[in-house]
C-alpha cells in the first residue's frame, strides 16, 4: 500500500488525469449505447414462467404489456352519448399510436368493463412488446392521448407497467441533497474547505464511472432498472466514508509534524489497508447473491460490487494524489497557525469521545444490556415480514397509476387490478372438453370473483382464460387462491387427460419468485456470514472477533428490517414521506438488503477493531486496547455514520418506492450499527470478555495465512513483546492512561 501511495503522490497529475479520462470515456460510451435494463422477475422452470412462455408461443402479441385507461364521472353515466363519443374517439386515436397491438373498448361486445353503477369504465391497451422493451416516448404518447380526453366532469387516469415508465423520477435531487449534507458534515469535522471537498470529489468520480459502467453492463447481462441508483446509493455512502477515514489519518500525520507526502503515504499504508479490507468484505457480501443463481439478482450484485471496487480504488490512488496537491490546506487555518507556533503536538483523545470510552469501561454490563434491549425491540416487527407484490396501489396518491388503481378497485373490485392468467396446452378433443368445464369449477372456487370465457388460439393447441380474485393482488388471500388452484382445482380438472394448465399473472410470478428466494435464503445468509467471519479471522487472528461481528451484523439487519416493516408494510408514516400506502415487501429486497447491510456493518467493525488490534499488539492489554480504540475512532465513525445516514435518507426523495426502501433500511442499519452496536454493545462485550477477545489456538495460527491490516510497527511490537513472557503494561502506566483519556 505504501508503494502505491508513493507512486500516486509522485505522479499526482497523471493519476488525476487518468481518473478524469476514465470518467469521460466510460460516460461517453454509456450515453452512446443507451440503457438496456430489465425487470424480469420470472424464473425459468417456475409455474408462472411456463405460463408466460406458453402464452407467448400460442398467442403472438398477447404476451405484450397490457395497460388500462380508466375514466370516471361523479354525475351521470359513462354510457351517456357525449361520454361514449368522446372516449371512443380517444380510443380510436390510441389504436393508431406506434407500438399499440390492440385496444379493447368497453363500448363494444366486451362485457364487464363498465361498473354496475355506471360511473366508471376502463379500456385495455396491449402493446406489441413487454414493458422493458417499450420506449418511454411510446408510453408518454399513450398518456398524452388519453389525458387529452379529460374534462371538468370526466376524470381520465391510466395504469399499467408501461404507463409507470412516464412516472419514473427524473433529475438527481436525492444525490444533490445527500452530497450537500455530507459536505456540511465534513466541513464541520475538518474546518477546512479543501479537506472537506476531497472525499466528495473522490466519491463522485468513482461513482460516476461506476454508474456509466452499469449502463454498459445492462447490454451484457440482465440488470434491474434500480441497479444504477442502488450502486450510486452504496457508492456515495462508502466512497465518502472511506475517503473520510484516510483524510482523518492524513490530517493526524500533518499535526504530528510529518510532511505532506509522508502523511499521505502513512494514511494509505495504515487506514488504506483497512479501507481495502472493508471494501473486500462489502464485495463478498454483495457477490454472495450469485449463489442464488437468479439472473435478475446477478446483475444487481455485479453492479453494486463494481461501484464498491471503484470507490476503494479511488480512495487509495486518486485521494493521495489530491492530498498532495492541496498540501497543508488539509488543515484549517487555525490548525496551521497552531502548528507553526507550537510545533507538532501529540493528538490525545479528549472530550466526549474519551469520556464515553471511559464510561463504557466502567459500566459494560449495564450498557450492554440496554443496547441489547434496544436492538431487540426494533427487531420485533421483522417477525411479521410479509413478502409479496407491492403494486401501483402502493404508489403516491397523486400518481395517475395510483388513481387508476383506486378507481378500478372501487368500481369493479380489488381483484381486477391483478387478474390471474391461466394458460393451457391442449392435445386432443378430451383436453378441450375438460377445459370447457374448467370455468364452472373455477367460479365455484373460494376467492374467485369472476372467470372469463376460454379463448383458443388459431391452431387450437393453446388456450387462455382470466380469473379475477375477490382480493387485491398483494393480499395474502390472493396468494392462497394461487396455491388452491395449483394444488386442488387444476389437478382435478386435468385428471384422466393430457391437459396441462399453468397459473400466471403478476401475483403468481411474485409468489414463485418469493418461494425461490425464501428457499435459498438460509444458504445465502450462511455463506455470507461464513466468508465474512473467515476474513475477520485472517485479519485479527481471533475466534471471538468474527463471532461477535456475525452476531452484531445479524442484529443490525434485524433492526433495519424492523424499521422497514413498520414504515412500508404497516404504513407508519409512509404517506407522509410520499411513499404511498402500506403494502408487502418485494421478494428480492431481503437478499439485496442482507448483502449490502452485512457489508456496511462489517465496515465499522473493521475500522473500530483494527485500531483496538493495533493497541493490543503493542501493549497486550485488552482494557487499554478497547478504551483507546473506542476513544480514537468513535468520533470519526460517528461522523462517517452521519454522512452515510444523510446520503441514504436523501434517496427517499427519489420518488421510487424500492429505492426509498433501500435508503431507509441502510440509514437505519448504519444508525444502529454506529450509535448502538459499535460504540456501545461491541466495546461493552469486549471489556467483559477480556483477553479472550484475541484468543486463537496456536495450531490454527500456524496454518492460517497472514493478512496484515495493522501497521508494520504494531506487528513488530507484538513480536518483541512475545519474546518476553509476562510482559504487560504496568499499573502506573494504566492509571496514567485512564487519567489522560478521561481528560
Amino acid at each position: 500500500m505504501a508503494a502505491i501511495a508513493r507512486w500516486c503522490i509522485r505522479h499526482r497529475l497523471v493519476v488525476v488525469l487518468l481518473w478524469l479520462l476514465a470518467l469521460g470515456g466510460v460516460g461517453t460510451g454509456a450515453v452512446l449505447a443507451g440503457s438496456a435494463y430489465s425487470n424480469d422477475y420470472e424464473v425459468p422452470g417456475t409455474e408462472s414462467g411456463r405460463a408466460t412462455a406458453l402464452l407467448e408461443r400460442g398467442f403472438h402479441g398477447l404476451g405484450g404489456d397490457s395497460d388500462t385507461i380508466v375514466w370516471h364521472t361523479e354525475q351521470g353515466s359513462v354510457r351517456a352519448d357525449a361520454v361514449e363519443q368522446r372516449m371512443t374517439a380517444m380510443l380510436d386515436k390510441t389504436a393508431e399510436l406506434p407500438g399499440i397491438a390492440a385496444v379493447t373498448s368497453p363500448y363494444g361486445d366486451t362485457a364487464g368493463q363498465i361498473s354496475e353503477d355506471g360511473h366508471t369504465a376502463y379500456a385495455t391497451v396491449t402493446f406489441d412488446a413487454q414493458a422493458d422493451d417499450i420506449p418511454e416516448a411510446q408510453a408518454q404518447a399513450l398518456v398524452d392521448t388519453a389525458k387529452a380526453a379529460a374534462s371538468d366532469d370526466l376524470q381520465v387516469e391510466l395504469g399499467g407497467t408501461a404507463v409507470a415508465l412516464t412516472e419514473a423520477p427524473g433529475g438527481h435531487i436525492a444525490e444533490v441533497v445527500g452530497v450537500a449534507v455530507a459536505a456540511v458534515v465534513l466541513f464541520l469535522a475538518f474546518g477546512s474547505l479543501a479537506a472537506s471537498v476531497l472525499p466528495i470529489a473522490t466519491a463522485l468520480v468513482s461513482v460516476g464511472i461506476a454508474y456509466s459502467g452499469i449502463v454498459l453492463l445492462g447490454h451484457l447481462m440482465t440488470v434491474a432498472d434500480f441497479a444504477p441508483m442502488l450502486g450510486m446509493l452504496v457508492g456515495l455512502g462508502v466512497g465518502i466514508d472511506y475517503a473520510l477515514f484516510i483524510v482523518t489519518r492524513h490530517r493526524r500525520g500533518l499535526k504530528r509534524g510529518l510532511s505532506v507526502a509522508e502523511a499521505a503515504e502513512t494514511a494509505v499504508a495504515t487506514t488504506g489497508r483497512a479501507v481495502v479490507f472493508a471494501g473486500a468484505t462489502v464485495c463478498i457480501a454483495l457477490l454472495g447473491m450469485l449463489i442464488l443463481r437468479l439472473s435478475f439478482l446477478n446483475g444487481v450484485a455485479i453492479a453494486a460490487s463494481l461501484t464498491v471496487v471503484l470507490t476503494v480504488a479511488a480512495s487509495v490512488t486518486l485521494l493521495p494524489a489530491l492530498l498532495s496537491l492541496i498540501g497543508m490546506r488539509a488543515l484549517s487555518r487555525r490548525e496551521r497557525r497552531t502548528l507553526a507556533e507550537r510545533g507538532p503536538q501529540p493528538e490525545l483523545p479528549t472530550g466526549f469521545a474519551a469520556r464515553w470510552s471511559a464510561f463504557v469501561e466502567r459500566h459494560p454490563k449495564l450498557l450492554g444490556a440496554v443496547a441489547a434491549v434496544v436492538m431487540g425491540v426494533l427487531a420485533l416487527p421483522t417477525l411479521s415480514l410479509h413478502l409479496g407484490t407491492s403494486d401501483q396501489g402502493n404508489g403516491p396518491a397523486t400518481a395517475t397509476t395510483r388513481q387508476a388503481y383506486d378507481l378500478v378497485a372501487e368500481g369493479f373490485g380489488p381483484g381486477v387490478n391483478g387478474p390471474l392468467t391461466l394458460v393451457a396446452g391442449l392435445d386432443g378433443a378430451d383436453d378441450r372438453v375438460a377445459l370447457d368445464q374448467l370455468p364452472a369449477a373455477l367460479s365455484a372456487t373460494k376467492g374467485v370473483a369472476s372467470v372469463s370465457p376460454v379463448t383458443y388460439n388459431s391452431s387450437g393447441d393453446t388456450a387462455v382464460l382470466t380469473v379475477v380474485p375477490d382480493s387485491s393482488p398483494q393480499s395474502k388471500a390472493t396468494s392462497d387462491l394461487v396455491d388452491r388452484l395449483r394444488t386442488d382445482v387444476l389437478p382435478a380438472a386435468e385428471s384422466g387427460t393430457s391437459l396441462d394448465v399453468h397459473v400466471g399473472g403478476v401475483t403468481a410470478s411474485y409468489d414463485d419468485f418469493a418461494e425461490i428466494i425464501i428457499g435459498k435464503l438460509p444458504l445465502f445468509v450462511g455463506v455470507v456470514i461464513a466468508l465474512g467471519c473467515l476474513l475477520l479471522l485472517l485479519a485479527f487472528r481471533s475466534i471471538g472477533i468474527p463471532l461477535k461481528a456475525a452476531v452484531m451484523n445479524i442484529a443490525a439487519v434485524a433492526g433495519a428490517f424492523g424499521v422497514v416493516v413498520a414504515i412500508f408494510q404497516w404504513g407508519w408514516g409512509s404517506e407522509l414521506l410520499g411513499l404511498g400506502s402500506a403494502g408487502p415487501i418485494e421478494p428480492f429486497l431481503p437478499v439485496i438488503m442482507v448483502s449490502v447491510l452485512f457489508g456496511l456493518s462489517m465496515d465499522y467493525q473493521v475500522f473500530l477493531v483494527s485500531r483496538m488490534y493495533e493497541e493490543w499488539l503493542e501493549t497486550g492489554d485488552n482494557r487499554r486496547a478497547v478504551r483507546v480504540g473506542l476513544a480514537e475512532t468513535s468520533r470519526v465513525i460517528n461522523s462517517a455514520a452521519v454522512i452515510m445516514i444523510a446520503v441514504f435518507l436523501a434517496f427517499v426523495l427519489s420518488g421510487d418506492r424500492v429505492i426509498a426502501m433501500f435508503g431507509i433500511a441502510l440509514a437505519a442499519a448504519v444508525a444502529l450499527d454506529a450509535f448502538v452496536l459499535r460504540t456501545l454493545l461491541v466495546p461493552a462485550l469486549m471489556h467483559m470478555l477480556g483477553g479472550a477477545n484475541w484468543w486463537l489456538p496456536k495450531s490454527l495460527d500456524r496454518i492460517l495465512p497472514r493478512i496484515s491490516i495493522e501497521p508494520p510497527e504494531s506487528r513488530a511490537a507484538a513480536d518483541a513483546r512475545a519474546k518476553i513472557p509476562g510482559q504487560r503494561v504496568t499499573a502506573v502506566e494504566e492509571e496514567d492512561d485512564v487519567r489522560d483519556i478521561a481528560g
